[in-house]
């Protein structure tokens, strides 16, 4: 029987909550602030953690920070009555889990919570050999290391692109090479970084990932590098940085376009000199760290406008891979959608068996803008609102199943006649023309998109660029499933 902790400042809400789960076969124990919470899990740690945003005595993100310091791997949900989507992104972006937003729903609830236990278990294996050769002297191997269990791997297509792509990877990985990979977000980057790290000599050692773009300028070198108990405000205790935790292993930086200049330079000196100093500490501390980074931004046209550091880029640029956008790769689009569709299953304890004819066709002409992780949560959708074994059109979110007919309208209004289709009779075209609202819908679609890639998908600037504020433009990328 999983063991939940509930850590909730409204008794009721705990105690009701409680009631709820225990019914659906889970052990129970709520506590009503959070330096009991974090107490009751040290001496007794549970197999998942729910957490109020807003405690009495301190925010559920301090909460998050002093578990998982505890238990790095433990699924950590948090409850907001606040449904602002900054605090979902950042606490998810801290090492939550997902977040539910009160008042709870009782379906979405357990929903997320079989999710994150279903995926903690997963996740790792504990691997406790201690590998023939040890590369530093600075790593200690004696403790146990998470890897990841092989079917999290990438999965590879079978298109040209892909098979190309795996050929690159295998001659890589065995190397101690700097990667950068290319690719549009959703695209998979992190776990081809993860892939290459598992190909590699380091592959009993920690990989450690961490979001460049979720980073302010004053805490990124606290982040990278740790800091000393006292060396600024807030610093209460000594935190280990990343490159301090993948030490022997591999770091991936994602979005690394996104890093401050100031802190590049940091960096810079860190790849040079192979050693760092926590903020605040005189201590250098030598590392052994393989450096994976991916953006989505052309880096050597960044430094050319003066956002990145030459010098660090060629650091990095030992050697590069670039992931082909998932509209490029036809051949694989339906192997990916079967595999999403078996996770799916799997997930929802279902058994849809096959797209439809007509879902087939649409998936292969839709542009997937959001390459993988779009369509690994439109398959989830679909799934779930499939009653039979056939997933059909009906159960496609509208950007989707709309897509064909808003693409000929276009067309039509821009040449006014099917001048590339002369054999198709005018009248024809005209019967199949969606009405006004749907081209209406399907254009802003369009821009929105088109606006969000120009500008490297910064809300802030595609909110002004669009005249509309940061709000409207998250209610339009929900309603269209972005």
């Amino acid at each position: 029987m999983d063991k939940l902790l509930i850590i909730e400042d409204d008794m009721d809400m705990g105690l009701l909550l409680k009631r709820f789960l225990t019914k659906n076969g889970y052990e129970v124990e709520t506590v009503a602030n959070g330096k009991s919470g974090i107490s009751t899990f040290a001496a007794k740690p549970a197999d998942l953690v729910l957490c109020d945003y807003r405690l009495g005595d301190m925010e559920g993100v301090e909460v998050l920070k002093k578990i998982k310091d505890i238990e790095p791997t433990v699924p950590f949900i948090i409850m907001t009555g606040y449904s602002d989507i900054r605090t979902a992104v950042n606490v998810m972006k801290m090492g939550a889990f997902d977040y539910l937003t009160k008042p709870l729903l009782p379906d979405e609830t357990l929903q997320i919570i079989k999710r994150a236990l279903a995926n903690n278990n997963q996740l790792a294996h504990i691997v406790v050999d201690k590998p023939e050769k040890q590369e530093s002297e600075d790593v200690d191997i004696s403790k146990p290391r998470m890897l990841p269990r092989g079917k999290n791997d990438y999965v590879f297509g079978k298109s040209a692109q892909s098979k190309e792509l795996l050929r690159q990877i295998e001659l890589v990985a065995p190397t101690n090479y700097s990667v950068i990979i290319y690719g549009e977000s959703g695209a998979g980057k992190e776990a081809i970084a993860q892939t290459i790290h598992k190909k590699s000599k380091r592959a009993r050692m920690p990989f450690i990932a961490m979001d460049c773009g979720a980073m302010s300028k004053e805490l990124a070198g606290s982040e990278l590098f740790g800091h000393e108990k006292g060396s600024f405000t807030g610093a209460i205790g000594t935190k280990i940085g990343h490159f301090e935790l993948a030490n022997g292993g591999t770091i991936f930086l994602d979005e690394i376009a996104n890093l401050p200049y100031d802190v590049q330079s940091s960096l810079l000196r860190v790849i040079q000199e192979r050693k760092i100093k926590r903020v605040g500490g005189n201590k250098e501390i030598p590392i052994d760290v393989r450096i994976i980074v991916a953006s989505n931004e052309n880096l050597n046209e960044a430094y050319k406008r003066g956002k990145f550091r030459e010098d660090l880029y060629h650091r990095f640029n030992e050697f590069h891979l670039t992931v082909a956008p998932l509209r490029d790769r036809k051949e694989d689009i339906m192997m990916y959608a079967n595999f999403f569709l078996k996770m799916a299953n799997e997930e929802l304890s279902k058994n849809v068996e096959e797209f439809s004819n007509e879902v087939q066709d649409l998936f292969v002409k839709y542009p997937w803008y959001g390459n993988l992780r779009e369509m690994k949560n439109v398959v989830r959708r679909t799934v779930l609102l499939t009653d039979g074994k056939t997933v059909e059109a009906k159960s496609l979110p509208f950007e989707i199943s709309n897509f064909a007919r808003t693409a000929m309208a276009i067309t039509y209004d821009k040449h006014d006649a099917p001048s590339e289709n002369p054999d198709i009779p005018v009248e024809e075209v005209k019967e199949e023309k969606p009405d006004l609202k749907s081209v209406a819908l399907g254009a802003e679609y369009d821009l929105i998109i088109k606006v969000l890639k120009e500008v490297n998908y910064n809300k802030s600037k595609a909110a002004k660029i669009l005249n509309i504020d940061r709000k409207t433009l998250y209610n339009k990328m929900k309603a269209y499933n972005m």
